[in-house]
């Protein structure tokens, strides 16, 4: 078959190349195809060269190369200190016969243990020689030796050769040799240690020297910076579309990256390049993800690094790293550098320091001060820096001229939320119930990372359940789970035990429906969540930024709520109440010493938010402190009388509600208004609020473009009349 598939292909070839003869002149040199053969040989040797090819820093071959030729050293010793364990063992008196028969070439005696026999090349072809040597192994050795005997010595051994050899003619008498060799496993045990410890250092040499690996691994290396470099090569995905509710920072960092691609619209002006900008928000909030929609949408190299690559154990290796870093960027310019967590060699400067001690922070961060105040202003290098702890940091570090931007990232109001669920539930597949607006209302305080969180958690709750598609119901269970902890229903809890958590809760629940400044409830369960929680009562809190006193007085009512109406019903308290009086206990010192809503302490404020001042001593004397504690106080004792008399007056709602928890478990703000009634005030919850806003936007932008279709509908009947009468437009 392969025959009838050549023939033919040759035929080709030859009228090929008559036709080339004949239209050399007239027609170029077509170019030859590849065939098949060709095409192997040319992978094969892309292959051979992906072996032997150069190391990651361009210097010396790959370490594949030295493992490969080592390998090759390997077994050509292995075949040559071993090459006598492949002949056959024969005795005395084969050895005898071969002798006779004139098939004997060689004699050599090897360590006068041994004898090696090796035959004559015309001997060889002889069908008894030919059948057993072709036994030993898939490379026979022609070469010899072929066979092999013990003798006892040397001397009995030569008595014997030389009787067998007067007994032959002259012309076919053999003589012998005598050889000292080494097993290779005596040769192993002598000079293995020494090669093993040669290879060893050279191997530690290599690493080094940076011969093996990237740079920093290394022990001469460690000055060198661990930045990741993302360029084109090496492009990060992300983009600003990626980005949600960080609107206002998102214009931030959009123009330092349209200074990067078109620099000249703000030279031309006489506008300098920013030094850097820092990014400052709590954690989850997208510093880090805004970084690097930064990188992917920037086009030019970005340097990705966090503040505690710079911490070493050896001095001088973080203001080594600094510098090492900066050079880099400078080859590399125009382009950016982010640091993330910068607060790690960032901070401030001779705090927590012991007299004549050395800091290394201090001098990674002055090497960084030098640096980033050395720039040259048109080099094109923007440092990018991220933290949660801008308290912390260096006044030098944070002056202009090095970071000439502070951008705040906040946590996400409503309408960011919403924007943020809307991007994460991009990839899930959703019922058609899933309302992100209503997700967004019932996630206030949340981050970005924590919205991510309750989308993933929801995908993974609906396919505990087989569903085909995530629900509402899944989205609630995903935020219970992040804000709670995990459900626990298989914990043992007594029956008056149980009894006690749905009064508790039934007094916060009926409490906060019948306070007007308490944010309005959502839902109410006794199944326990995380690791203490029996029991939970969730709100849904307003966007807003300033409190009054009333509404921090009736926050302090409700949380009380659970306390009194145990003492009401069971004429007890217990221990379920510990959290519910850290709060109050927080709520009612920050009143009184911080935010000045006390009379008696008057507008004061004891509140140190640099933590610079009061360090060691108190800014009031012992006599305000024992004021401070009777008018805290007085202010808890009258919220709890407050709240008694409240519940005491709405007994009935408040047994509806804990017999209806005993019989659900979990009742929401519906069940609610089913049991006990509407809330008595008129007041627009956050979703009503956010929903209203919306569809006054919607109606907005609808009556916008009404109007700019209306107006642009007009100019078009314009310019028709002005075709259609041709001689007014020539008067005009």
């Amino acid at each position: 078959m392969a025959e009838n598939k050549v023939k033919p292909q040759e035929t080709n070839n030859e009228v090929a190349e008559d036709t080339k003869a004949k239209s050399k002149r007239s027609t170029p040199k077509p170019k030859k195809a590849k065939t098949t053969v060709q095409i192997d040989l040319a992978q094969s040797g892309n292959q051979i060269k992906k072996v032997f090819k150069k190391g990651p820093n361009g210097e010396g071959s790959n370490i594949q190369t030295y493992l490969i030729i080592g390998l090759m050293v390997f077994f050509a010793l292995i075949v040559y200190f071993t090459r006598s364990a492949s002949t056959l063992e024969i005795t005395l008196k084969r050895f005898e016969d071969m002798m006779v028969s004139h098939d004997v070439k060689d004699v050599v005696i090897v360590n006068e243990k041994n004898v090696e026999i090796t035959l004559k090349e015309e001997s060889l072809q002889n069908t008894k020689y030919r059948d057993e040597l072709s036994e030993r192994g898939p490379f026979p050795l022609t070469q010899g030796p072929h066979y092999r005997f013990q003798i006892i010595s040397p001397e009995s051994f030569k008595g014997d050769f030389d009787r067998i050899n007067k007994g032959l003619p002259k012309e076919y008498q053999v003589g012998y040799k005598i050889e000292q060799r080494q097993d290779f496993m005596q040769w192993l045990f002598s000079w293995g240690f020494f090669i093993l410890l040669a290879v060893g250092f050279w191997y530690m040499m290599r690493r080094m020297s940076g011969g093996m690996g990237g740079a920093g691994g290394q022990i001469f290396n460690i000055g060198k910076s661990k930045a990741a470099l993302f360029d084109q090569d090496n492009k990060v995905k992300i983009t600003f579309k990626d980005v949600a509710g960080l609107d206002e920072a998102k214009e931030e960092v959009k123009e330092i990256v349209e200074f990067l691609r078109s620099p000249g619209k703000f030279t031309n002006l006489g506008g300098k390049i920013p030094k850097g900008a820092l990014l400052i928000g709590p954690p989850g909030t997208g510093k880090t993800l805004l970084a690097k929609a930064v990188a992917g949408e920037a086009g030019v190299p970005f340097f990705s690094l966090s503040g505690s690559d710079f911490v070493e154990m050896f001095v001088g290796v973080g203001a080594a790293r600094v510098r090492d870093l900066f050079r880099q960027a400078k080859e590399k310019a125009p382009c950016i550098v982010f640091i993330d967590e910068i607060d790690a060699i960032g901070r401030h400067r001779g705090r927590g320091m012991a007299i004549g001690a050395n800091d290394e922070r201090e001098n990674t961060l002055n090497s960084l001060l030098v640096e980033m105040d050395g720039f040259g202003t048109d080099s094109g290098v923007i440092i990018l820096a991220a933290t949660n702890r801008p308290d912390v940091l260096d006044t030098a570090l944070m002056r202009p001229g090095r970071f000439d931007r502070q951008i705040s990232i906040d946590k996400p109001d409503i309408k960011g939320r919403e924007q943020i669920f809307r991007v994460h539930v991009g990839g899930l597949k959703l019922a058609a119930d899933v309302d992100t607006r209503k997700l967004a209302s019932q996630t206030p305080g949340f981050a970005g990372a924590e919205i991510m969180n309750v989308c993933n958690e929801a995908a993974l709750i609906a396919a505990r359940y087989n569903k085909e598609s995530i629900e509402m119901i899944d989205f609630q269970a995903a935020i219970d789970r992040v804000i709670g902890g995990l459900e626990k229903k298989s914990k043992i809890i007594s029956p008056e035990e149980k009894l006690i958590v749905s009064y508790h809760e039934a007094g916060h629940a009926v409490s906060g429906w019948f306070l007007e400044h308490v944010d309005p409830l959502v839902k109410v369960s006794i199944v326990p969540r995380g690791v203490a929680s029996l029991g939970y009562a969730q709100y849904l809190p307003k966007e807003q930024f300033l409190y009054t006193t009333e509404q921090l007085f009736e926050e302090m009512c409700m949380t009380l709520g659970g306390r009194v109406a145990e003492d009401i019903v069971f004429g007890k308290i217990s221990t379920g109440a510990l959290s519910d009086l850290e709060r109050i206990t927080k709520m009612a010192y920050s009143m009184v010493t911080v935010y000045g809503m006390n009379e008696k302490i008057g507008n004061v404020s004891f509140h140190d938010s640099k933590n610079t001042e009061y360090q060691f001593n108190k800014p009031y004397s012992e006599a305000t402190a024992q004021t401070i504690d009777e008018e805290v106080r007085k202010l808890v004792d009258r919220a709890y009388i407050v709240t008694k008399e409240l519940l005491t007056e709405k007994r009935e709602q408040l047994e509806i509600i804990a017999q209806e928890l005993l019989r659900k478990e979990i009742i929401f703000q519906q069940d609610l208004e089913t049991l006990i009634g509407k809330r008595p005030f008129k007041k627009l919850t956050n979703y009503q609020q956010f929903m209203w806003d919306t569809e006054e936007e919607e109606k907005e932008a609808a009556a916008k473009k009404l109007l700019e279709e209306h107006e642009k509908t007009e100019s078009v009947g314009e310019k028709a009349e002005a075709v259609n009468s041709p001689e007014e437009s020539i008067q005009v």
